[in-house]
This record gives structure tokens, C-alpha cells and sequence, in this order.
């Protein structure tokens, strides 16, 4: 095993791991402790938003970390191994769909560290001091319900992108190796509308209510749904441009 292997296997392995972390506690937050915390009383929810909301988002976000450190690691050995003498590695990555497959899904990935650490992260604490504000008899910060909601939005949009996400972790490998190589347009295309995908749904969740796609992230099967239709879209676009 070469120096280069041995460190694939490890980042890898890290990737795997902290990203279960980061997507299992995703999809924790989700699909079960805000269907909870609609329904439970008064008495517990302050509890719940002290006790177990801190550890919970603890993981949450150093597992987002992880993640995003461990793929920048994979990605770059991905244009070691691609370098040839003489080549220019992108050109050799992005010579078929496989690079531009990895960059989709890498493109998703980042937003959704970047909504991590700058939208859900910020947000929580505010609603958290908050909380410990109330328990000890003083005050709620009348911010609270607005950050709740951002951070709501912006968690629901890592869970709609993280089904492209995932099915581009696999699709380049298994699918975007075998189609033909793109032509400029197809490139031109693509581009356009993995920036477009981005950049619509992310807007959306930034500019809370105002956003024009709030609507798909309020249920869970909402975003469920609208989450496995992008994804099959954009498995689409990939495979059908020229």
C-alpha cells in the first residue's frame, strides 16, 4: 500500500464517519425533534432546548467539520492522481462528467457546511441564551422566534440538498463513468444550472418567509419529496445534455 493509498483509505474513512454523524443528527433534527417539539408541552420544551439541543448540535456541527475537511483532503488526491507530466489535472477531471458529478455534489456539500456554521449555529445560541434567559426568570430575547425560523429554513434546505448530495456521491462512480464526454455546451449548461439549483433554494432559505421556496420546507414530506425530484432532475441534466 503506496503513501497515497494508505491516506485515500484514511480521509475516507473520516469522510464516512463524520459525515454519518452530520447527516444522521441532519436528519435527527428533522424528521424527529421538530415534529416533537411542535407537539410537546410548555414544562419539557425548555428542558429539551437546555439539556439535549447543546450536545445534539455539538456533533451536529463538529461532524459537519469533518466532513468538509476530510473531502477537501479526498478531492485533492483526486487531482493528485489525475496529474499527469505535461497535464493540467483539472483538464483531466473535468475531461468527463465523473469531475464534474464530484463538484455538484461538493458544490451542495459546502453550502450545506457553510449553513452549519453561519446561519443554523449563530441562530441556535440565540434561541438558546434565550431559553436559559426565561429559565432563570428573566427575559426572552424577542429575536428568538425569527432566528428559530431561520435556522428551521436553513436545516431544511441541508436536508432537501443532502439527497442530491448523497445521490451524487454515488452517481459519478457508478452512472457519470460511463456517459459520453461532455461537449462545451453540455459543460456551459451544467454550470449554469448547478449555480442556479444552488443559489434559488439557498436565497430562499437566507431571506426566511420573503424566499419564493419556503413553501417545500415546511412538512417533512414536503421536502422529502421535493429533496428526491431534484435529485433525479439533476441526475437527469447530467446524463441527458450533450
Amino acid at each position: 500500500m503506496t503513501t497515497i493509498d494508505f491516506s485515500y483509505f484514511v480521509l475516507r474513512f473520516l469522510h464516512f464517519f463524520a459525515g454519518i454523524t452530520w447527516i444522521g443528527l441532519l436528519y435527527y433534527f428533522n424528521f424527529v425533534q421538530v415534529p416533537f417539539m411542535a407537539e410537546t408541552d410548555a414544562v419539557a420544551k425548555p428542558h429539551v432546548i437546555s439539556k439535549l439541543v447543546p450536545r445534539a448540535l455539538w456533533w451536529f456541527r463538529w461532524g459537519a467539520m469533518g466532513t468538509f475537511i476530510a473531502g477537501l483532503g479526498l478531492l485533492s488526491l483526486a487531482l493528485h492522481n489525475a496529474t499527469a507530466p505535461g497535464v493540467n489535472p483539472l483538464e483531466v477531471f473535468y475531461a468527463g462528467w465523473f469531475g464534474w458529478g464530484i463538484t455538484f455534489g461538493t458544490l451542495l456539500a459546502t453550502t450545506m457546511f457553510l449553513n452549519v456554521w453561519l446561519v443554523i449555529w449563530p441562530k441556535q445560541q440565540i434561541v438558546m441564551a434565550s431559553n436559559a434567559a426565561v429559565m432563570g426568570g428573566g427575559q426572552a430575547n424577542p429575536e428568538a422566534p425569527k432566528a428559530a425560523r431561520r435556522a428551521f429554513l436553513a436545516s431544511r434546505t441541508n436536508t432537501l440538498f443532502s439527497i442530491s448530495m448523497l445521490t451524487f456521491m454515488v452517481a459519478p462512480r457508478w452512472l457519470l463513468m460511463k456517459a459520453a464526454a461532455p461537449s462545451m455546451a453540455g459543460k456551459m449548461i451544467v454550470l449554469v444550472y448547478m449555480i442556479a439549483l444552488v443559489g434559488i433554494f439557498e436565497f430562499s432559505a437566507l431571506t426566511g418567509d420573503k424566499g419564493p421556496l419556503t413553501k417545500p420546507l415546511d412538512t417533512v414530506k414536503s421536502v422529502l419529496t421535493t429533496g428526491f425530484v431534484l435529485a433525479i432532475v439533476s441526475l437527469a441534466v447530467f446524463l441527458l445534455v450533450p
